[in-house]
Order: C-alpha cells, then structure tokens, then sequence
C-alpha cells in the first residue's frame, strides 16, 4: 500500500497541464496546436489560422524554447500576420537538420521571384496579390529561350513549377476560380530585399542571353521529415 508521501510524489510528477495518458508536456492545448501548425508547415498565417495567431504571441517564448530544442528558429513578421520555422544557424556546430531543402529548377526560380515581385507591387497598393495563370504564362515567356525548349514544352514546365508552389502554398487557390491564385505574404519573408535584385539581374541577363548556364537554388521547405536532402 503507498505511503501518504509515495501518493504525493506520483503527483507531483503529473502536470497539470496533462491533456492525455502519460502527457509529460507542459504546454497548454492551444499553444501545442500553434506549435504543431510551425512545425508542419509552410506557415502560421494569421488570417487562415485566426484563432492560433494571438496564441502564437501570447506564448512566443515558450514556442521559440521548444523550437530551439529541434535546432529550429521562429521567424514572425506581425506586420503580415506570417510566422515560420527555420534551421537555426548554429555555426561550426554540427546539428542535424530538421528541416528538408526543396531544389528549384530554373523554371521554378523565375517563376518564385516573378511571384515575389507580384507581392512587393501589391504590398505597395494595399492590395491582395492575386496572378493568374495567364499572367504567369505572359510574364515568364521572356525566359523561354533561356529555358531551351519549344512553347508547349515551356509552358507545361511553367505548370509543372507552380504544382509546385501550390504544394508549399506558396500559391493558394482563391474559391470559385479555376486559375486565379492568391501569393502567400510567406513569400516575402523567405527572399531579401538583395537576394531579389541578385535574382533579378541574373535572370535578365540569362533572357537576354548573355549566360548560357542556368542556376539551381534551394529553398528551405517548412515541413519536418527529419532528413537532410
């Protein structure tokens, strides 16, 4: 039979903030729903996700600690309502890597920074970045001869690239449309203000032919699968 003492301890080494059978967290239900959002990924957006965004504030500390443990960093704009999760830059320490880069083609880079420009113009007006995919098709045909193929076979890797974009909602579906989309504000925080320029006199300078070779980047991808690509 236990002790008065021995019942104590059992529970004491409970948490009052146990939500199921041998829960060892110590986080409140909302804020482990915020946590789960970042980690998932691509974003926490606080218009799709309006009653996780005040949470995410309220408990930004204890979000960024456990962050943290994974080797991650929190990144919030609370202008645009965005927040994400990144690989934190650890230095010569050699931590394992959480998070998977995606690598972008060419085509999938013209067509990210045409987006992000997209975004800058509609930021600019107080507008709702909205591209169809029209517009896309129009705007990256200057890059069809860097790109080495014939108009069908450019235009379906133009397709190609924004299936992908869709699948890291960088473009996200506006209802009752089949090709207008709407440019997640994710977008801006993930390009600088110099990378852009960057991109932008290469690409140029590739449509116009002056480089022959075509770059690959990267991009971090905001889902955990736990291995490094």
């Amino acid at each position: 039979m236990n002790s008065p003492s021995d019942m104590a301890s059992g529970a004491e080494a409970t948490p009052t903030t146990a939500l199921f059978q041998n829960d060892s967290g110590q986080l409140p239900l909302d804020t482990r729903r915020a946590l789960v959002q970042l980690l998932s990924g691509p974003a926490l957006d606080g218009r799709r996700h309006a009653k996780l965004w005040p949470v995410l504030l309220r408990d930004e500390l204890a979000i960024r600690r456990q962050l943290a443990e994974l080797f991650l960093e929190l990144v919030i704009d609370r202008d645009t309502q965005v927040a994400f999760t990144r690989q934190a830059d650890t230095g010569d320490l050699e931590a394992p890597l959480l998070l998977r880069r995606a690598q972008l083609t060419f085509i999938d880079s013209v067509l990210v920074l045409y987006l992000r420009h997209r975004l800058t113009q509609a930021d600019a007006h107080c507008e709702r970045a909205v591209v169809a995919i029209d517009e896309i098709e129009e705007n990256l045909a200057l890059y069809e001869k860097a790109a080495s193929t014939d108009r069908a076979g450019f235009n379906k890797r133009i397709h190609a690239s924004v299936e992908k974009v869709k699948k890291h909602n960088i473009l996200q579906k506006i209802r009752a449309s089949d090709d207008r989309y709407e440019i997640s504000p994710t977008l801006k925080l993930l390009f600088s203000a110099e990378e852009i320029a960057t991109l932008t006199q290469l690409y140029q300078s590739m449509a116009a032919g002056d480089l022959g070779k075509q770059p690959d980047g990267s991009a971090e991808d905001d889902a955990v699968n736990g291995e490094d690509a």
